[in-house]
């Protein structure tokens, strides 16, 4: 649960009530400077590999504290899109995809990846089947806009989401939370630190949830298609081998069995005639809480990632070593034709092993020239089957083998960051990234025959530079100007069982921004365009038509965003943030068109529509919304020997499109309401709260599934509520 918001749904009239109210708030700050505070109150940031100020760095960024999370209530990471301007979490299945200023993906396939890229205390976490998640000691997350191809790398094009959690520490400390609320929801977490011996600390955490979702079954009658239950646990060991150097070894576990996102009914819209099958009416649903599956839908994942963080003080530079393996498996069971007719069951069963290495040397803070340099390596294994069947009393998950894929991914790295101060006030940033990708050991299967067929090797080098012109014209402010390259790696289409090389997206930005920070009122604002080209883009085609992706369409994108945080006093303070974005495809060769299928060969084979390749310009981009804004405030009072804190967001999006061709799906605006209230006694150790999430019951599309069988959508989840507990120690 997060804060969400409405704003002036005007750009225009949005963009100068907001410069308005800056220059007022500015003019008050002067007239009455805030207290004296130390530099914690200050917002820090890694946006650049090393701790600044937010307001010195010239990348825009939205931050959220700890303390912004907690009093949230945000259960999981795709919650922040609702406190973040012109961020959005949208799925395709299980697969979980950020988009920032439209640049995202719903291309899904083995080697495939986002555009966004999700960092865990300077760790690349690639797999977007384990994007969604919470770490109870979650210290902050900084969403950096924009490529990040110079400092972050390959499939950074949209921007990078970084998450900072705790170190163990030897000052043993600990919590405990446990919540319950409707459709019999239950959370119970815990995080503790304590010291083993001398300059040895630990850390353990764990996480259970489980529910029974809010889906009722129209055919079977059961409610239990929605229940999901999820558990992780989590654990570092941390040594100060000497006054100079550290070790953090950290290992964790995650098991989910969530079929949330792949709970689908029929999609009914006027851009395809009505609802999305062929089939009676008895056989599919269309409310928002029913569904109608011809067999259990699933998502399970079983995942192990080991870690170690080694840093040490060479004098001149500090050294950190990020050294990386994961292993993670999956199971997605999907209803293609999402009705309660026995026609496509697909299994997708998913394994990806990950290997990454990067080192990184940072100079001493002071002096006029700063700097970063790295090294980085990475080497994904992608396996990924289809199998197709009918479930049986017996084994609910029964199938025959269909087909499959594999790639093993592996890029190189090198890379430079340098800011050099002219004057106090002058700074001139210049960077750059030289990235060798290769995809190889990439095979197909052709389907229900099993045999293999490999395909030649993709390779790739790219160039990503950077450069900024910032001047400060004051302490307390910034500008810049700034010009940077990403890029998202190619593609061999192995999912496609055609092997076709996909060439890389490529992304030109250009930014200005100002950013003032004075402890008590922050602003950042900035504007943009970006030429964006070669997009991959996955769709239906072929005979017999298949999911094949293909460089289909360019793009231009130019917006502008704000955002503003102000404690009025040290009991309240509030936030607000909008973004317009125009976001549109120039040309679009090839996009999907999804017609009804009127042939009676259709309809027997259960096919439900077919896709015609249409040429479009100056159409939507998918998943981006014109216009996003949210609004959130906390207010603290004394109340029963202790402090209760009321605490609520708003949060809006304009309409959007889920489908590729930017023409069809489409959602309509919406906004959504969170509130919470938290009772915490004197000693800052015992806490009680109540929450509501979706307390408006605004109930929209959180994504649409097409495919020539039939086209589903999945709902969000109607109003919720709940109580917590909480305990420190």
């Amino acid at each position: 649960m997060i804060h969400r918001k409405t704003l002036i749904r005007s750009s225009g009239i949005g963009a100068a009530m907001l410069l308005a109210t800056v220059s007022h708030l500015a003019v008050a700050q002067e007239a009455a400077p805030p207290p004296a505070q130390n530099d914690q109150d200050l917002i820090i940031v890694t946006a650049q590999r090393r701790a600044e100020l937010s307001r010195d760095v010239p990348i825009s960024i939205t931050t959220v504290t700890q303390d912004q999370l907690t009093s949230a209530g945000a259960s999981q990471l795709t919650d922040i899109a609702t406190v973040t301007p012109a961020l959005r979490f949208d799925s395709a299945a299980a697969f979980v995809q950020p988009t920032i200023r439209g640049v995202g993906t719903a291309v899904a396939s083995s080697g495939g990846g986002a555009n966004v890229g999700i960092y865990v205390d300077g760790f690349y976490s690639p797999n977007p089947l384990a994007a969604d998640f919470q770490l109870m000691s979650l210290k902050s997350v900084q969403v950096l806009k924009g490529p990040q191809g110079t400092l972050f790398g390959r499939n950074t094009t949209g921007g990078a989401i970084l998450l900072t959690t705790a170190d163990p520490s030897s000052d043993g400390s600990g919590e405990f939370e446990v919540s319950y609320g409707r459709f019999n929801s239950l959370a119970v977490q815990g995080y503790a630190t304590f010291g083993v011996v001398q300059d040895v600390a630990m850390d353990v955490e764990g996480l259970f949830r489980r529910g029974n979702g809010f889906v009722h079954n129209i055919t079977t009658g059961s409610d239990r298609d929605g229940r999901y239950s999820n558990w992780s646990v989590r654990t570092g060991i941390k040594a100060d081998l000497s006054d100079s150097v550290s070790l953090l070894l950290r290992y964790t576990h995650s098991d989910t069995d969530d079929p949330t996102l792949l709970n689908t009914n029929i999609y009914v819209g006027d851009d395809i005639g009505g609802a999305g099958t062929n089939l009676p009416p008895s056989l599919y649903a269309t409310k928002h809480d029913e569904v109608a599956t011809g067999g259990p839908t699933e998502f399970l994942s079983n995942n192990d990632v080991i870690q170690a963080t080694l840093k040490a003080d060479l004098g001149f530079a500090d050294l950190t070593s990020y050294t990386q393996y994961r292993d993670e498996n999956s199971l997605i069971v999907e209803d293609l034709d999402s009705t309660a007719a026995n026609i496509f069951l697909l299994h997708i069963p998913v394994r990806s092993q990950t290997v990454s290495q990067e080192l990184l040397l940072t100079s001493k803070p002071g002096g006029p020239l700063q700097w970063t340099a790295g090294l980085f390596y990475f080497n994904n294994k992608d396996r990924w089957g289809t199998r197709v069947g009918t479930p049986t009393a017996g084994d609910p998950l029964a199938s025959i083998a269909l087909g499959g894929s594999g790639t093993n991914s592996k890029s190189y790295a090198a890379f430079a960051d340098l800011t050099y101060a002219f004057t106090p006030d002058l700074f001139l940033t210049v960077g750059g990234r030289y990235s060798h990708d290769r995809i190889g050991d990439a095979y197909y299967i052709i389907p229900f025959s099993g045999v293999r067929t490999y395909v030649p090797d993709l390779k790739g080098n790219k160039f990503t530079p950077r450069a900024v012109l910032r001047y400060k014209p004051s302490e307390e402010s910034s500008v810049y100007a700034s010009y940077s390259k990403g890029y998202k790696s190619g593609i061999l289409d192995v999912g496609g069982n055609t092997g076709n090389k996909v060439a890389p997206e490529d992304i030109d930005a250009f930014e200005a921004g100002f950013k003032y920070d004075d402890r008590r009122l922050s602003v950042d604002l900035s504007a943009y365009y970006y030429d964006y080209k070669n997009l991959q883009v996955s769709l239906y085609r072929g005979n017999p038509p298949s999911a094949q992706i293909i460089n289909a369409a360019s793009s231009e994108i130019y917006g502008l965003e704000g955002q503003l945080s102000y404690r009025l006093t040290d009991r309240f303070q509030f936030n607000v943030g909008a973004a317009y974005t125009h976001a549109r495809y120039t040309n679009f060769e090839d996009a999907p068109i999804y017609t009804r299928c009127t042939l009676a060969s259709c309809a027997a084979q259960g096919i439900s529509f077919v896709v015609v390749p249409t040429q479009l310009n100056d159409v939507h981009m998918q998943r981006t919304p014109d216009f996003t804004g949210n609004v959130g405030a906390r207010y603290t009072l004394d109340l029963a020997g202790g402090s209760l804190a009321l605490s609520g967001n708003l949060y809006y999006t304009s309409k959007f499109y889920f489908g590729p061709s930017g023409t069809q799906f489409a959602q309509k605006g919406y906004e959504v309401l969170a509130l919470r209230a938290e009772w915490t006694d004197a000693s800052d150790r015992f806490s009680l709260a109540v929450f509501g999430d979706n307390v408006t019951d605004s109930r929209y599309r959180t994504q649409v599934l097409s495919n020539n069988f039939g086209i589903g959508n999945v709902w969000s989840a109607p109003a919720t509520w709940g109580v917590q507990a909480g305990v420190k120690f």
